[in-house]
């Protein structure tokens, strides 16, 4: 099969390094970290972003306090379980990640307001439930989807996307199984969840902010070439 599975799903992050890195999992005797990437918007705020990256990427003074850094790479999901709980976790997984020397005199917001991409992430999925639709008390349009995104070896990662205003109006009429395409930026966002106890624990989520999206339409024949590539693995 010789779908390449990176026009489905790839971002490009230009940010800082902010905290230490630390031990995530081991692969064949491939060690992966995760560190935070500090991407400032347009607003004056940030998102902090997880990026989780191979050993063979990276070096310590790559990931030291304050190196700006290019990555590139997938916006992934997994399934953690805590507490006989089932929680979706998300991730940035690195394919790339380059050093860049930052010029003494450019300041962060003159960097983001360039033609630089500093935050830009492409997906093409599935809708797998049902878009929310709904408004805020001062009548500001969103609307809540979840893609699934195909992956190798026959996985998806399932991202949290939130769209505004007509992009709002318009997936809110989507069916489940629609095929869509989205151009936006991955961001962070603080919330508070309250559990059974009464206690309030502070949580960070993490999702896609819609910039744009279109519907791509699958005709008979393009269905019929993914099955025979299937027939042919």
């Amino acid at each position: 099969m010789d779908t390449n599975y990176l026009e489905n799903n790839y971002l490009t992050l230009v940010g800082k390094v902010t905290g230490e890195k630390s031990f995530s999992h081991e692969i064949y005797g491939e060690s992966f970290y995760v560190f935070n990437l500090e991407i400032p918007r347009l607003s004056g705020n940030a998102d902090m972003i997880p990026i989780t990256v191979s050993e063979r990427l990276i070096t310590d003074e790559m990931l030291s306090e304050g190196k700006k850094l290019l990555v590139k790479g997938q916006f992934r999901s997994y399934n953690s379980y805590e507490n006989e709980k089932n929680r979706l976790i998300l991730t940035v997984f690195a394919k790339d990640v380059i050093e860049i020397e930052e010029k003494e005199e450019e300041s962060e917001n003159e960097m983001v307001k360039k033609d630089m991409i500093t935050n830009e992430v492409v997906l093409l999925g599935y809708i797998c439930k049902k878009p929310i639709y709904r408004q805020t008390p001062f009548g500001r349009e969103i609307a809540d989807i979840l893609l699934a995104v195909n992956r190798a070896y026959n996985k998806s990662d399932y991202i949290p996307t939130i769209a505004w205003g007509r992009n709002a109006r318009f997936c809110q009429n989507l069916e489940v199984g629609s095929k869509v395409k989205i151009v936006g930026r991955v961001q962070s966002r603080m919330y508070e969840k309250k559990h059974e106890d009464g206690t309030i624990e502070n949580r960070v989520a993490y999702e896609v902010s819609v910039g744009s999206l279109e519907v791509v339409e699958e005709t008979e024949n393009q269905n019929q070439n993914e099955e025979n590539k299937e027939q042919a693995v």
